[in-house]
Order: structure tokens, then C-alpha cells, then sequence
């Protein structure tokens, strides 16, 4: 998967844990124990492989925010509480989110 430079650092760093993506049909052919190279849309030659520990279906990136702590996706102390689930929206129109869904991918360094 493909990641901006800043959740690739976040990610790098650990401070990132939880992945948010649209639950497509190529999101829902993930399983728990699977391997996911992450690379860098800044460098390709940086990569991060991780474990997906959990999966955490959502109809909506609402009902996601509510549920899933955001400090472990990719939010600061300091963005928390600006954080909104209209932010998911410059990556994913609200119509394809209503179509297929969200996730947040748990994940493990390797």
C-alpha cells in the first residue's frame, strides 16, 4: 500500500498503528496474520512491512472515529481534538464510503 510521507513516518516511528482505508473489494481480501509492505509515495525505494493484527470494519469513517482511538491513527495530542471524520474525505468521496465501507487495519512492525 501506498502511504504520504507523513502517516509512512508515523507508521516508521510506531507511532501510527491503525491503518484507515476505504473497505474496497482489494481492503476486504485482507486477513488477520497477512504481511503488508507499506511504501512511500515520496521515495518508493522506502518501505515498512508490517503484520495486520486486526481489522475494524465500519460502515463510515463516523462511525469509525467514534469507536477507534485516534492517537494510535495518526492524529497527535496536538490535532486530536481538530480531528474529524470529513478528513478521510480528500482521499475518499463520501459516496464511495457509503458504497464499500471503511476499515482501520491494525498493524505490528516486522
Amino acid at each position: 500500500m501506498k502511504l504520504n510521507p507523513t502517516p509512512f513516518a508515523q507508521i516508521k516511528s510506531g507511532a501510527k498503528t491503525i491503518e484507515l482505508r476505504l473497505y474496497d473489494a482489494k481492503r476486504r481480501q485482507i486477513a488477520v496474520g497477512d504481511t503488508i509492505c507499506f511504501t512511500s509515495t515520496a521515495d518508493a525505494s522506502q518501505t515498512i512491512t508490517a503484520r495486520v493484527e486486526a481489522l475494524y470494519p465500519f460502515p463510515s469513517f463516523e462511525a469509525l472515529y467514534e469507536s477507534l482511538p485516534l492517537l494510535r491513527c495518526g492524529y497527535t495530542a496536538e490535532t486530536v481534538a481538530q480531528a474529524s471524520p470529513a478528513d478521510m474525505e480528500r482521499y475518499y468521496p463520501p459516496e464511495r464510503q457509503r458504497q464499500c465501507g471503511v476499515v482501520g487495519i491494525e498493524i505490528s512492525l516486522l
